[in-house]
């Protein structure tokens, strides 16, 4: 079953932020994943949630996403971040 990481970005830092940016889309690269949102217009609809930034990504498994995430690279794309934004971010499995 397909799994997405689904991520709400507050980006404080833009040029830090591009510098992350960088080396998330290599951890991307290294586990297949497949960029389904990556920024773009939010147009809120319902329940007082209003993001500024939103990234879905959709990998092949749950067991991937979590290997995307404490992978090494991924792990060094989050200390590049500190100071650059906030994150809240999950893993769900999907179709």
């Amino acid at each position: 079953m397909s799994a997405y990481i689904i991520a709400d970005v507050t980006v404080t830092d833009e040029a830090q932020m591009k510098v992350y940016r960088e080396w998330s889309t290599r951890a991307m690269q290294e586990f297949g994943a497949e960029v389904l949102v990556r920024g773009g217009r939010i147009e809120p609809l319902e329940g007082g949630w209003h993001p500024q930034r939103v990234v879905v990504l959709k990998f092949k498994d749950i067991a991937t996403a979590q290997a995307y995430y404490h992978s090494e690279t991924y792990t060094h794309a989050r200390t590049l971040r500190e100071g650059a934004g906030s994150i809240r971010m999950f893993a769900v499995e999907g179709v």
